[in-house]
């Protein structure tokens, strides 16, 4: 991500002794441990259930997504009963998120738009992929263009 640009390049800075986002890890571990320090465990807890939720729902109803719009794609995976699988995986974690309380939905809204307020205030105007054609993104996009081919970048390149 901060390859392409949707979070400032200190995230992506890697430890030359360690291989890991040093930065990144120090910044979060921080935030973390604040945030455990100030908020009860319990509204914790629930903030991070309904936003887990939220993804693997958001995953599930990708898998239909993508299946349906490009057909093409490999895979790497078979969904049983496919789409019956991911629509009571999207239902299930919909009916969970539904069981928590007013105070986690306020919290978890909230979220949200700080999050959309991070990604159109700063990602979306940063992010090289955002900044390609529609045909350069295509192209981008073919499979054999995938940069999941490409070797990996060497730890020096990542800095």
């Amino acid at each position: 991500m901060s390859r392409d640009g949707l979070i400032p390049k200190i995230f992506g800075r890697v430890s030359r002794r360690t291989g890991t986002p040093a930065a990144g890890t120090l910044l979060v571990g921080i935030a973390v441990a604040l945030t455990a320090g100030l908020v009860p465990l319990g509204a914790l807890a629930d903030a991070t259930s309904i936003g887990t939720l939220f993804a693997f729902a958001l995953v599930n109803v990708a898998v239909i997504y993508l299946r349906r719009t490009r057909p093409e794609l490999e895979r790497t995976f078979r969904v049983p009963l496919f789409p019956l699988t991911p629509i009571l995986g999207a239902l299930m974690c919909a009916y969970l998120m539904a069981n928590l309380g007013a105070d986690t939905w306020v919290t978890f809204g909230i979220w949200m738009l700080v999050g959309l307020a991070a990604y159109f205030g700063y990602g979306r105007r940063n992010s090289r992929v955002a900044a390609l054609s529609h045909e350069e993104y295509r192209e981008l996009s073919r499979p054999e263009s995938s940069t999941l081919s490409t070797p990996e970048p060497k730890k020096a390149e990542l800095s």
